[in-house]
Formats: structure tokens, C-alpha cells, sequence
């Protein structure tokens, strides 16, 4: 089982970014799906999560309207596209999954990627 985050890099405020979390070992089927980003110097924190088998999804309240998490079951990948990025976005983002209960509990997901860098500075 392996999860490769990737798309990470450096951009201005104001511009976009897509992250990919391609997923392989199994399928995403009743897995839900969480990208965490972790700042120097701060805990690891729920950005968004997807549940692939509704759909559902929730948003950390800074994010909500900007970025977007997304699907994509026959390249077995998930998206996070963010928009309006600002400078207390930069990070580095992991994707996570798992059958988990509790969608922020980062402690229940089973499987993460290795991270990537976001920076977003003028």
C-alpha cells in the first residue's frame, strides 16, 4: 500500500496550486481520504477529507470556498485544488486514508504519503 503525494511548490499569494495523492495497493472504495498539512513549528492539522463512498466531504473553516477535494476512482487519486492561497498556507500537505470514524481523528488513518512542500510567499 503506498499513497505519492505530489503537485507541491512555491506560488504568490492569491495563486493556485493542485495537489495529487495517487493511491496504490488497494482500491479507494469505502476508504475516506484526508490531506493534513503540518507548518514549522505546529501539530499536524486536518485540511479536508473526502469519504469515497458518498462523497462526503468537510473543510477546515479556513479553507472552505478555496480549496476543493476531489475523486478521481478510475486513476484511483485524489485532488486538493487550492485557490486563493495566502502565506499561512505554506506547509507541507500529506494525504491520508483509512476506514476511520471520525474524519479529523488524525490518529485513525491506517496509511499516509510522504508530504509535499507548499510555499507561498511574494
Amino acid at each position: 500500500v503506498q499513497l505519492q503525494a505530489s503537485g507541491g511548490g512555491l506560488v504568490q499569494p492569491g495563486g493556485s496550486l493542485r495537489l495529487s495523492c495517487a493511491v496504490s495497493g488497494f482500491t479507494l472504495g469505502y476508504y475516506a481520504i484526508g490531506w493534513f498539512r503540518q507548518a514549522p513549528g505546529k501539530g499536524r492539522e486536518g485540511v479536508a477529507f473526502i469519504k469515497s463512498s458518498d462523497g462526503f466531504t468537510q473543510y477546515k473553516d479556513s479553507v472552505q470556498g478555496r480549496f476543493t477535494i476531489s475523486i478521481d476512482s478510475a486513476k484511483n487519486t485524489v485532488y486538493l485544488q487550492m485557490n486563493g492561497l495566502n502565506p499561512e498556507d505554506t506547509a507541507v500537505y500529506y494525504c491520508a486514508a483509512g476506514s476511520v470514524k471520525y474524519l479529523w481523528n488524525k490518529n485513525e488513518y491506517d496509511y499516509w504519503g510522504q508530504g509535499t512542500q507548499v510555499t507561498v510567499s511574494s
